[in-house]
This record gives C-alpha cells, structure tokens and sequence, in this order.
C-alpha cells in the first residue's frame, strides 16, 4: 500500500469514528511503525488508538460497522479506551504506552499521549516476560513445521516485527537510545548486547526482497536466532529491578 492510499484510508477511518462517535471521541493517534515511514505492507499493521469520554456498550454498538469495516481493509480492531483508562493503564501495559508515546501521529482532536510516563520497573518486567514469552511460542510453533522449510521461513520472518520491537525496548532499558528502523535496532541490540546480527540480517533481507526464499536455509538460521534472542534476554534479566 503507497503512503497515499494510506493517508486516504487514514482519513477515511477518521471520518466514520467521528459519524459514529460525535462529540464522545477524544481523539484518534497513529502508532507503530505506519506513524513513523516503516511500514511494511507484507508484515505490518496500521494501529489505531480510539480514545472516547467513555466505553460502554452503547459505544461499542456505534464502533461496531466501523472496526468490521477496519478489519476488512486487512487491519487490526483499533485499540479503544476511555480517558480514565488510558491515564491510569500505564503500569499494566508499559511496552505499548511507550510505543505509542514515541511513534505516534494524531490524526484527530486531543494530544491524549505526550504527558503518559512509563515507570522503569513495569517497563523492564514486561519486556522480559514478553521476551521469554515470544521465544517460548517461537520454539513451540517451529516444533510443528521444522520438517517444512518454507513454513518455517515463514514462521522467522513473521516474528522478526516482534523481536524487533522487545529489542529496542531492551536497549532503552539498558539506557541507550533505539531507532526505530529494524536494521538499526539489531545493530545497536549487537553493540548494547554483544548479539551477533547474522541471522536477523538474512531475515531482514528476506523480508525486503534483497534474498530468495530458497536461499536462505531456515533450520541454521532458526538455532542461531533462538541463540541470540536468549542473549538479550539474560540481559534484560540482570538488569536492576
């Protein structure tokens, strides 16, 4: 999908929020990689943050033809929540508050995001756990599809978003700075780290076309991969707490 139709779609959702919402919608923010030119039409999303007065089951009635339609278009449900909730939600999901606060548009109403803190220790906490979480789906997907080489390839190249992301929120916790294009976060998770980048550098290259599926070798590429995830995450774990 070009920028263009991006922005069109974009501003063709606003319209149907505010239809359906009126003067109960706060406001309407961008996030993730589409906000900040690192979109991928292969692997990435377009993510919506729908902020209302309130959320009850009134305005879920009036959101529902509007995210049916979202979906349709190959999109996420935008994420909704009420002004309290996004104020006072902060310790439970610190990685995606701190991701929107940092890669973010408003396309609508309220700068609902600037003044949201993240607090270190729900920060850290979260990252290791999604960490270890990811890694151990990873392993339990790959035990179904080793055997099937072009499964697998795909398997990596869908998680590649994932730990790129947990990466980079690793190495802000280790105090560094963290792009946000994924070749810079491997590169800065090599020098915060110690990582060697090999494998997600073939999967990047996969990713983009720069490679054909059939010459990259999945199963050596998975074991070298599943090495370096855990060393970022005995990184994160020996981080203070």
């Amino acid at each position: 999908m070009t920028r263009e139709n991006i922005q069109r779609l974009l501003a063709e959702v606003v319209e149907k929020l505010q239809k359906a919402h009126g003067d109960a919608l706060v406001s309407v923010v961008l996030y993730g990689s589409a906000a900040v030119g690192d979109y991928d039409d292969s692997y990435s999303d377009i993510n919506l943050l729908c902020v209302l007065r309130q959320v009850t089951p009134l305005e879920l009635a009036a959101a529902e033809p509007v995210f049916k339609w979202w979906r349709e278009k190959g999109n996420p449900s935008p994420l909704l929540l009420s002004r309290l909730e996004l104020e006072t939600s902060m310790d439970c999901f610190p990685i995606e508050f701190h991701d929107i606060k940092s890669q973010n548009k408003i396309l609508f109403g309220e700068d609902v995001v600037s003044g949201l803190a993240v607090e270190y220790r729900y920060h850290r906490s979260q990252v290791e756990h999604e960490l270890r979480a990811k890694q151990l789906r990873l392993r339990q997907k790959a035990a179904g599809v080793l055997s099937d080489q072009d499964l697998l390839r795909r398997l990596l190249g869908d998680s590649l978003s994932t730990f790129c992301v947990l990466f980079r929120h690793a190495i802000v916790l280790a105090g560094g700075n963290a792009p946000m294009d994924k070749r810079g976060v491997i590169a800065r998770a090599r020098d915060a780290f110690g990582i060697h980048t090999e494998p997600f550098d073939r999967l990047l290259d996969l990713r983009e076309g720069k490679i054909k599926p059939r010459d990259l070798e999945p199963a050596p590429v998975f074991e070298r991969y599943l090495r370096e995830i855990s060393v970022v995450i005995v990184a994160v774990d020996r981080l203070e707490k």
